[in-house]
């Protein structure tokens, strides 16, 4: 990291959105100055990393920049200004995995759906009200405390069938990389929503793509999708499963090379 980057990243730490936000602006705005491959394009051949709320409103006094300029972000919804043929979408993924990756084990997975979490949007509200006294859906509105047993919620996805991943406060989570990992298809319930990878990758194979209005029917669905077609699903799912994983240094097809295939791409989209 340079000197001008520690500088900005201890001056944002515990500050204000506005003042991060005028921070950034002026820290950019400085970099805009002194290197001029940006004034070739105005930065269109430029790109820049986000993830939550914060970098989004950190962002909030450069409007050219996020007009012209590559955004990598982690919650790419449209209400947040996220231009889908422009900006690029980032999983979320926690890495280490607490444990190994789920493969050909449909057998025992018993448990039709499963969500835990926080209540922290509309469509998580309706989710908990509607289901969680379902006795084939396993949803819960409180993340599983570690209190009943080690690493129970991580079981739990070795278990399930489809794993429901509704839009929270910041539309994406690590819910969706979790469930590639351990092997149960996501169910994306979420609108005006771009998934990662999308350019790259057939989400139709390995996942169930909901609209928000669909919760009411979520169980109905969810049991209408023959096992032939889950035992498909699944199938592709251990195939992507290798994209959703980060190596230092990078291997072949994992996230890294997703996100450069990604940026690469746009070379077709942006014109100078």
């Amino acid at each position: 990291m340079k000197d001008g980057e520690e500088k900005i990243l201890v001056a944002v730490m515990g500050t204000s959105y506005e003042n991060m936000t005028m921070i950034v602006q002026n820290y950019v705005e400085s970099l805009i100055g002194k290197y001029s491959y940006w004034n070739r394009t105005l930065g269109a051949d430029h790109f820049f990393v986000t993830c939550h709320d914060v970098g989004v409103r950190a962002f909030e006094g450069l409007q050219m920049v996020i007009k012209n300029s590559i955004r990598v972000v982690c919650s790419p919804s449209y209400d947040v200004g996220y231009i889908p043929h422009k900006d690029v979408a980032l999983p979320q993924v926690l890495q280490p995995f607490a444990l190994p990756s789920g493969g050909n084990d449909i057998e025992n997975r018993t448990i039709l759906g499963f969500w835990a979490g926080h209540r922290n949007s509309k469509i998580r509200v309706i989710l908990a009200r509607v289901w969680e006294n379902d006795t084939e859906l396993a949803i819960s509105n409180n993340r599983i405390s570690r209190a009943i047993g080690e690493l129970v919620y991580q079981k739990r996805f070795y278990r399930t069938k489809f794993c429901i991943c509704p839009g929270g406060s910041q539309v994406n989570s690590a819910r969706i990389a979790d469930s590639i990992h351990y092997g149960c298809i996501p169910v994306i319930l979420s609108n005006y929503y771009d998934l990662p990878f999308n350019d790259i990758l057939d989400w139709q194979k390995f996942s169930v793509i909901l609209k928000e209005s669909d919760i009411y029917q979520l169980k109905s669905i969810l049991k209408s999708i023959p096992h032939e077609k889950f035992i498909e699903l699944h199938k592709h799912l251990v195939e992507v499963q290798k994209h959703f994983e980060w190596h230092s240094p990078p291997v072949p097809y994992d996230a890294f090379h997703m996100v450069m295939y990604e940026l690469w791409l746009r070379h077709y989209v942006i014109k100078y």
